[in-house]
């Protein structure tokens, strides 16, 4: 089995918030993660597909193809937008780096052209990074749908 990584960097705000939560509740368990307006992060994702390498390009994926799948189905959706407000795909979802993996991963498994999706690795900052393997997750959503299940 051969891993291939690609690799893209995406600029993104977001507010950690539980509608649930009390005012105190939300301070208590997000800090100054939930600030009103949000804040900012400079992400790195890491996109790892499994398989084989073809025998006529000896490419387990083309990195060209993946390249243009996550810019369409990711980047291109949450770069330089408020995942709270700006992303559909992210409605009503606490977006914390562990919940935007498995949102990720829903949105590029169906879609890759080639090889086995491995895992969503998601680098929020030089110190918070989270890793997702494909185990079944439900993300919970607060008064809105989410499309993380396609």
């Amino acid at each position: 089995m051969i891993y291939v990584t690609r690799i893209a960097e995406f600029s993104a705000a977001h507010r950690l918030y539980n509608p649930t939560f009390t005012d105190q509740q939300n301070d208590e368990t997000f800090d100054k993660c939930n600030n009103l307006y949000g804040h900012g992060h400079n992400y790195v994702l890491e996109v790892t597909v499994k398989g084989l390498p073809d025998p006529q390009t000896g490419y387990v994926i083309d990195l060209k193809l993946l390249k243009r799948v996550l810019d369409e189905r990711i980047v291109d959706l949450v770069d330089h937008k408020h995942l709270n407000f700006d992303v559909d795909f992210l409605r009503g979802v606490i977006p914390t780096v562990e919940n935007l993996c498995v949102a990720f991963w829903h949105r590029l498994v169906q879609h890759l052209p080639s090889g086995e999706l491995h895992s969503i690795k998601l680098w929020e900052s030089d110190h918070n990074v989270a890793e997702y393997f494909g185990a079944p997750v439900t993300i919970p959503t607060f008064g809105h749908s989410s499309e993380t299940q396609s």
